[in-house]
């Protein structure tokens, strides 16, 4: 399924900026862009919309004022050059505030958390426990899809992550691993190390020192070993 998205901002350019961004992400599809909240509202009573890039300072109706109208609003990302609207954004649920110039790192981030959003309703919907869901990274010039089922775990090197795979070839990140595990489910995945997050269901064994995944050997680093004797998979 894809997201179908309303882009709306009074400026050209940040809208070909978010034109851009989405065009190269497969889960996203633009059904329409708007120049102020009265078109966006027009847009809404004829298409459906499941989220919607919102600028905040527009002509006649800001973005906020705008999403208070709405009585069931789609998942909401704000785009705005100003930071001091984010206390109100946030209280208006919205997914992510984005500061304009929009990065593209800083946009697959936002987008990250919607897809995260979608996995979490889906799964409390279906009971399905192992349903897992995918983040977008930028590597080798591309956006690559990779399914958190996939990942078996991550090294960090330097600025940059290491995301080994099952079955494909390991893939490497210009991020943080703070900004990864931020990204990842808590249920599936632990920082055992200063320079390691591993998969819980890849664990193949462990002790107080070291955790097994498959034939890798990862050790757990002296910070985070208080922490994992407390999680549940420490104490079966």
């Amino acid at each position: 399924m894809k997201w179908k998205c309303l882009l709306v901002d009074d400026e050209p350019p940040a809208l070909n900026i978010l034109e851009k961004y989405i065009s190269l992400i497969e889960q996203l599809e633009i059904v329409d862009k708007c120049n102020n909240a009265f078109q966006a509202m027009e847009v809404l009573q004829k298409k459906k919309v499941d989220l919607i890039f919102l600028d905040i300072q527009m002509p006649k109706l800001s973005g906020t004022s705008f999403l208070k109208t709405l009585k069931n609003p789609p998942k909401v990302i704000f785009t705005t050059a100003f930071k001091e609207f984010a206390s109100e954004a946030f209280d208006l649920d919205a997914v992510d505030y984005l500061v304009k110039p929009v990065s593209l790192e800083r946009f697959i981030k936002a987008v990250n958390k919607v897809t995260q959003v979608n996995n979490f309703i889906e799964e409390k919907t279906t009971a399905v426990a192992d349903t897992a869901g995918f983040l977008y990274f930028r590597a080798d010039r591309k956006m690559v899809k990779v399914f958190l089922d996939d990942i078996v775990y991550v090294e960090s090197l330097k600025d940059y992550i290491k995301i080994y795979r099952v079955k494909e070839k390991p893939l490497l990140v210009k991020q943080s691993m703070g900004t990864l595990e931020a990204m990842l489910p808590e249920h599936l995945f632990l920082r055992v190390h200063r320079s390691f997050v591993v998969s819980i269901n890849k664990i193949t064994a462990f002790t107080s020192h070291e955790v097994e995944v498959g034939e890798v050997v990862i050790p757990i680093g002296r910070q985070y070993a208080p922490r994992l004797q407390q999680s549940s998979i420490f104490n079966k």
